[in-house]
């Protein structure tokens, strides 16, 4: 048994969702996995299953019906893994831009100093990212700036999506208030922490462009973000009735 558990979303991650599982099964604490696929039409989620009998009871997968969203892919993850003993609960990316040994750092971060949410972040040590064009470094850092000035959090990065929750934090978010799934959702879900009074540490990670795959960026993501700040501005936040 572990006490934590890896939400990794997918949609197409044939390229990289076998070497993705591998690694965090090769690091030297022990990780368990669920993949939330989207019904991948590229056999994701074959590959996924394929696996699950060299890997039995560490490695699971929930297939959904399409295409809904990270924001409820991430969700059901939650869910699903606050209904078993998981202490502590991870969000990564298939593609390697989260580098899966950094885990360990942020597992450090909760378990051992004092965090609640532990975020893997692009932006406290200067830019620390890898790949990306110029635009598209701008701007995601300015949009945490944005974020920053618009709510009142003094995260640097505040669209990051690798990231470590205590078991309680997720047991306090009311997910049914949780409205964007994309984007946004990120920034909503630490809004939420940080209003509830979460102790949010930031620690330094390089984040490395995906070099298989295909992005699933958007203009719509960003314009959701956008609006979704605003709107999170004037939201009421409150607890989940236990």
């Amino acid at each position: 048994m572990s006490d934590s558990i890896v939400i990794i979303p997918t949609y197409n991650e044939k390229e990289n969702i076998e070497k993705i599982i591998r690694k965090v099964f090769s690091l030297k604490k022990k990780f368990h996995i669920l993949i939330v696929d989207d019904n991948s039409p590229d056999g994701t989620g074959d590959i996924v299953k394929s696996l699950m009998p060299q890997f039995s009871g560490s490695l699971f997968i929930e297939e959904r019906k399409g295409k809904l969203g990270l924001g409820t892919a991430y969700i059901h993850g939650f869910e699903w893994a606050l209904k078993r003993q998981y202490q502590y609960i991870f969000e990564m990316d298939a593609d390697f831009s989260h580098n899966p040994e950094d885990l360990l750092r942020l597992y450090d971060a909760c378990a051992n100093n004092g965090a609640d949410l532990a975020i893997g972040s692009r932006y406290i040590k200067g830019v620390n990212v890898v790949n990306w064009p110029m635009t598209r470094v701008l701007m995601s850092y300015f949009a945490s700036a944005y974020v920053r000035l618009i709510t009142g959090m003094k995260i640097r990065d505040t669209t990051a999506g690798f990231k470590c929750y205590r078991r309680n934090v997720l047991e306090t978010i009311n997910f049914d208030k949780i409205k964007f799934i994309g984007y946004a959702f990120q920034i909503e879900m630490k809004y939420t922490a940080w209003k509830l009074g979460f102790n949010i540490v930031e620690v330094p990670i390089i984040f490395t462009d995906r070099t298989e795959g295909t992005s699933k960026m958007s203009s719509g993501i960003f314009k959701e973000a956008s609006w979704g700040v605003i709107k999170l501005r004037f939201k009421k936040i409150t607890k989940k009735n236990i």
